[in-house]
């Protein structure tokens, strides 16, 4: 599938997994926006990309309903009918356990991680379903599989919430031509790591898959013809068990 020109959409997109998803495919000729709460940050990761097409941002918390209504209107006229979508925002917090973990953070966590990533699929489905194709990428994580003690119990919560989400709409929305593809990474040295309740040792975050990994299989996913789908795809460091 020539990913040349296609129209995304990468919220999360100011670091981390996200920008570099958004850096892959713009690599691979398309037009590609990124979205984030912080303004400065997304200026400048936008800035780090000097290819062409140049990356566009727009300040958008998704977990804000109607923010996410006026980012997908700015995206329809800058970009035209989007293509792609990837779900690539999500935060987690320090406190985590669930003897301390305060009720605000736990509905913020819910608020970005599944919220977001709810209101973002409404909002991309109707210009799919008109074009009878498109592609929607959710970052999850192997939290959203296996419950991690360390992820904490409101983000392993968000990301067994965005799994069956996922799931639920490509059923769904496969008639219409929109395939769903949940990507479940295991540890990824990225920004989120900051929030550990413990620091991560330097040698443990150099064997960790690195958001360039993350990157290349959606390169991968989106690329392959229409009629071919991945539903999951679970990538884990070479360290880290999955059973």
């Amino acid at each position: 599938m020539a990913l040349q020109n296609k129209a995304v959409l990468v919220t999360g997109g100011s670091s981390g997994i996200g920008l570099a998803i958004a850096k892959a495919l713009a690599q691979e000729g398309c037009r590609v926006a990124i979205a984030g709460r912080d303004a400065e940050k997304l200026r400048r990761a936008a800035e780090s990309y000097q290819g062409q097409p140049p990356l566009l941002w727009r300040p958008c918390d998704v977990a804000d309903r109607q923010a996410v209504g006026e980012l997908f209107a700015w995206v329809e006229k800058t970009l035209g009918p989007l293509d792609i979508l990837v779900n690539s925002a999500g935060i987690n917090i320090r406190r985590r356990a669930v003897a301390e973990l305060d009720p605000a953070d736990w509905d913020r966590v819910i608020a970005v991680n599944l919220n977001g990533a709810f209101y973002c699929i409404q909002s991309a489905l109707p210009a799919m379903r008109a074009k009878g194709e498109g592609l929607i990428i959710n970052i999850s994580s192997i939290s959203g599989k296996r419950a991690l003690k360390y992820s904490g119990v409101a983000y392993c919560a968000s990301k067994f919430g965005m799994t069956a989400l996922g799931t639920c709409v490509g059923i769904e929305e496969w008639p219409n031509g929109v395939r769903v593809t949940n990507i479940y990474p295991g540890e990824v040295d990225t920004p989120i790591l900051e929030h550990r309740p413990t620091p991560v040792p330097p040698e443990r975050r150099a064997q960790m898959l690195k958001p360039e990994d993350i990157a290349a299989c959606v390169v991968m996913v989106a690329k392959l013809p229409r009629h071919v789908l991945v539903p999951e795809l679970v990538v884990t460091p070479l360290y880290q068990e999955y059973i």
